[in-house]
């Protein structure tokens, strides 16, 4: 049974730096792309950053230059390291793993999800 367990959410100030972990279990990590999403009140859930199964990478244009994905097959863990926040990027983060080892955004394409940790920016 698949499994995402993420950490690491908060209350952080503007420009501060939070990392998010994602431990999965329940599959082999390795074959596949994984995302972080995140979904504010009142918005969509949106595409925050994907690696692929071969570590190539998408972020959203308004994180570019500031979050970095990455993951450590050996651990099972995918990780969001998030510099330079800013208030608008509050809102609750989730992990979700991808059918695909391709790098995909593709919201249908990813099947399964933790439960979300939440990420607060404000002063």
């Amino acid at each position: 049974q698949v499994q995402l367990v993420e950490s690491g959410g908060g209350l952080v100030q503007p420009e501060g730096s939070l990392t998010l972990s994602c431990a999965a279990s329940g599959f082999t990590f390795s074959t596949f792309a994984m995302g972080w999403f995140r979904q504010a009140p009142g918005k969509d859930r949106e595409a925050v950053s994907i690696i692929s199964s071969a570590g190539y990478t998408y972020y959203e244009d308004s994180v570019k230059g500031r979050f970095t994905i990455s993951r450590d097959n050996a651990k099972n863990t995918l990780y969001l390291q998030m510099n330079g926040l800013k208030p608008q990027d509050t809102a609750v983060y989730y992990c979700a793993a991808s059918i695909r080892g391709i790098l995909t955004t593709r919201l249908d394409d990813f099947r399964s999800w933790g439960q979300g940790t939440r990420v607060t920016v404000s002063s």
